[in-house]
């Protein structure tokens, strides 16, 4: 996202990935660096359900100390994950 100028959506995402940790600030921005226009419509309606979710829950989650119930949601922590190690 950092190639190309940002829209007014772009910076509400951004924006909304500021979080109350550093760790999940890095993880976050990241992945918005590196992989968030990999992702599909259905994808992206996904992680802004997760941005609603309390810092420790995704923290967790991005660790891999705990996998979501939900299956979409295990596999867009898992396609995130491996975005920003790459």
């Amino acid at each position: 996202m950092n190639a190309m100028p940002e829209t007014a959506q772009d910076s509400r995402l951004r924006w909304r990935c500021r979080r109350g940790m550093l760790e999940l600030d890095l993880i976050l921005q990241d992945f918005l660096d590196k992989g968030y226009l990999t992702l599909d419509t259905k994808q992206k309606q996904l992680l802004d359900a997760m941005l609603e979710y309390p810092d420790q829950l995704l923290f967790d989650l991005f660790l891999g100390n705990m996998i979501s119930s939900d299956k979409d949601i295990a596999q867009l922590v898992s396609h995130i994950r491996h975005s920003i190690r790459a």
